[in-house]
């Protein structure tokens, strides 16, 4: 009888795992489907129905005929995967950041802007776009992106040098309140830049309101090692994320220093969104909308929230691509646009269920 109970306990802890193997499965899933629709949908190119039989096709040990020719194909993986590839990389980060950033502050309507990271690189591309233009015409490669990346790291840690001046490693509140500063101060910068070189108005603008459009291999690679090292750190610190949601203060008496691992966080959540940033412009919402369903569907735990809310993010920013390339053809709607129609609603409703709820 006692073995019984003795091996009745040990099958208990296995349902955790087993749990969360469902759901990583049913995520990779979600994933796998939207990339495959995300590749098959485009202006031109080859029938949507015959893009995953040649995916099929592809894969080793497999030969059939798809009626897909090689300038079709062509147009696939040259125009359409790298661009859902990178889109996936995008969401993903940005979900998985603002998971983190939430996580990091205990507020579920934080996203991985918080601190600047969208403000600083809006103006690296800003000067990008204007004043360095003329000096950088003849570049084989678009500096925009490194400009970007550059100012929207410079912007988080200016934010965090300040917050903690006045003590915001140890509470969060005053980085909070650091980062709406150097958020406003930035905006002002990038205005004030933007009236003096109105020709440059529209693209900063394009830029600014996210575009896939430019999408290239070349950029996949580029973001690639970024989002693999901030993803695999934040994943880390999984553990963490969830004794921070009992408190600062109840967290150091657990044995974890505060502020060492916060600036770890950040600065994981910071480099990669920065990164996706520089190639995408500015995407809103994705951030704040995916962790929160995924919060509400799969549980606040950290161990499962962070790579479902990676996985999540993929599929959302994929799919929500699509509209905006075939609503306005030829020309294309920015995919900020597509994910501020979904996201600002659900914004309202999470601030009607908090208010609610208080």
């Amino acid at each position: 009888m006692s073995s019984l109970a003795t091996s009745s306990e040990q099958a208990v802890p296995a349902r955790g795992p087993l749990r969360d193997g469902v759901w990583f499965m049913g995520a990779a899933t979600v994933l796998l489907a939207a990339i495959v629709f995300g590749s098959s949908i485009g202006p031109a190119g080859p029938d949507w129905w015959r893009v995953p039989l040649e995916l099929l096709n592809r894969l080793p040990l497999i030969d059939f005929d798809s009626g897909v020719s090689d300038g079709e194909w062509a147009i696939v993986w040259k125009i359409r995967m790298p661009r859902v590839v990178l889109g996936g990389l995008v969401g993903g980060m940005l979900s998985i950041a603002g998971a983190a950033y939430q996580g990091v502050f205990r507020n579920p309507l934080v996203d991985p802007y918080l601190l600047g990271a969208a403000a600083g690189a809006g103006l690296g591309a800003t000067i990008g776009l204007t004043i360095g233009r003329s000096a950088t015409s003849g570049w084989p490669v678009d500096p925009v992106p490194a400009i970007a990346f550059v100012f929207a790291v410079t912007t988080v840690m200016v934010t965090y040098a300040v917050g903690a001046a006045f003590g915001g490693s140890r509470t969060g509140v005053t980085l909070v309140l650091a980062g709406v500063a150097v958020v406003s101060f930035t905006s002002a910068i990038q205005a004030f830049i933007l009236q003096r070189n109105l020709d440059v108005i529209r693209e900063v603008t394009r830029w600014l309101l996210g575009s896939l459009t430019r999408s290239s291999w070349a950029d996949v690679r580029l973001v690639l090692p970024y989002v693999a090292v901030s993803s695999l750190v934040l994943i880390m610190h999984r553990r963490h994320l969830d004794v921070f949601r009992v408190g600062d203060e109840e967290a150091a008496t657990l044995g974890v220093s505060v502020p060492r691992t916060r600036l770890v966080i950040v600065v994981a959540a910071t480099l990669g969104t920065a990164a996706v940033v520089s190639v995408s412009g500015l995407i809103g919402f994705v951030g704040l909308v995916v962790p929160h369903v995924i919060r509400l569907i799969a549980g606040a735990g950290h161990r499962r929230l962070l790579p479902l809310s990676m996985m999540g993010g993929a599929a959302f920013m994929i799919l929500a691509d699509v509209p905006g390339r075939m609503l306005t053809r030829p020309a294309e709607t920015p995919i900020g646009i597509v994910t501020a129609f979904v996201g600002a609603p659900f914004f309202l409703y999470l601030l009607r269920t908090r208010r609610v709820g208080a």
